[in-house]
């Protein structure tokens, strides 16, 4: 959009319709508007021309990013501290950029020297689980972004068991609580669970009468395009996951709640707006962080429902499980996704090393 006359941006608007036409969530084309307006006003500011940056030109987006303030959360006349994207942020938004403006080439907006720009050749010193280099290593030099910081990737952070149960015993209500419950046990994602429909609830012995040859409780994860509350699951195939005793009867607590506001009774969705209008609509992403923001100042530590996916998926190989079937609860194609999952406690780094001095002392 042009800040001085508040007209679309033609462009920008069909490359954000581009990501709905590939069934990206609603929060990927949230975060991928922010981040292309950021780009247009940074062009608007230093007289660029969106179309032709020039390698300087995209070199001081990316310094601007991290050095330019972001506005104050304060609403008070006295500021509070000034904050600063991260580098991390700023990788974020710049990939944004690549995308849009190879987008821009597609469709001859853009011309060929323009994302000419974007990419370097990169030697690969150490190839990724998997990866074939090919005959004589003629695959190792791949086209990595060229405006992106280095950093140290802080991986990906999970709950304790402790924590989780916290979590739990803090919320009041049981929506709530069935939620953050479902997320912990099945490792789904929030755009799954929050697309979950009440016929996807298979929570008898035997669902055969439903037909549904799946033995014992569980619940389908399915993806679907047209969920009022636009919750969309990332995996394009539909998978079931079993679910506990105790889950059901988390859920059936849901129900003696949901059952004593009227206007939920028609819906489809399982999760519901139980306690603000719209009463009876669909649960929203936004109405869901806003749950989890509250429960992360009640418990003073963060709180958020991929940390519970994490949480389960490590808790699992903790345990042993095959990596196979964590991969099939989790629904990922790729056995490469599952190295992200297994976090490495201090504990488990001891014991390791001392399974190896205790060799030492057999006969």
């Amino acid at each position: 959009m042009d800040s001085r006359s508040y007209q679309l941006h033609t462009e920008a608007v069909a490359y954000l319709a581009s990501l709905r036409a590939r069934d990206c969530s609603p929060n990927t084309e949230r975060a991928y508007a922010g981040r292309i307006a950021l780009y247009l006003n940074f062009c608007l500011m230093h007289r660029l021309e969106w179309t032709t940056p020039s390698f300087l030109g995209l070199a001081a987006l990316q310094q601007w990013l991290i050095e330019a303030p972001l506005p104050s959360r304060s609403s008070t006349a006295r500021p509070g501290p000034l904050r600063f994207r991260s580098r991390s942020t700023a990788n974020a938004v710049m990939t944004a950029v690549a995308e849009f403006l190879r987008f821009g080439h597609a469709h001859g907006w853009v011309p060929a020297s323009t994302t000419g720009l974007l990419a370097e050749p990169k030697l690969l010193r150490f190839s990724p689980p998997g990866y074939d280099t090919g005959e004589s290593d003629w695959r190792r030099e791949v086209q990595a972004a060229a405006f992106r910081f280095r950093i140290n990737e802080p991986g990906y952070e999970d709950l304790s068991d402790e924590q989780i149960r916290r979590m739990i015993a803090l919320t009041t209500r049981a929506r709530d609580r069935f939620l953050i419950t479902l997320l912990a046990c099945t490792g789904l994602r929030i755009g799954e669970a929050l697309g979950l429909h009440r016929a996807d609830m298979h929570l008898l012995a035997s669902s055969r009468a439903a037909g549904c040859g799946t033995e014992g409780p569980h619940v389908h994860a399915r993806r679907r395009t047209d969920n009022p509350n636009r919750a969309l699951a990332k995996s394009r195939f539909s998978r079931s996951v079993p679910v506990t005793a105790d889950l059901v009867a988390l859920y059936t607590d849901y129900q003696y709640e949901r059952d004593r506001v009227a206007q939920a009774a028609d819906s489809e969705m399982v999760f519901v707006n139980l306690f603000r209008p719209p009463l009876g609509g669909a649960m929203t992403y936004p109405n869901t962080k806003e749950m989890f923001d509250r429960l992360a100042r009640t418990t003073g530590h963060a709180c958020r429902p991929h940390m519970l996916r994490h949480s389960a998926a490590t808790r699992w190989l903790r345990d042993g499980i095959d990596r196979d079937v964590v991969q099939r609860l989790l629904g990922h194609a790729s056995p490469l996704s599952m190295e992200r999952y297994r976090h490495v406690n201090d504990a488990e780094a001891r014991a390791a090393v001392e399974h190896v001095e205790s060799l030492k002392e057999r006969p």
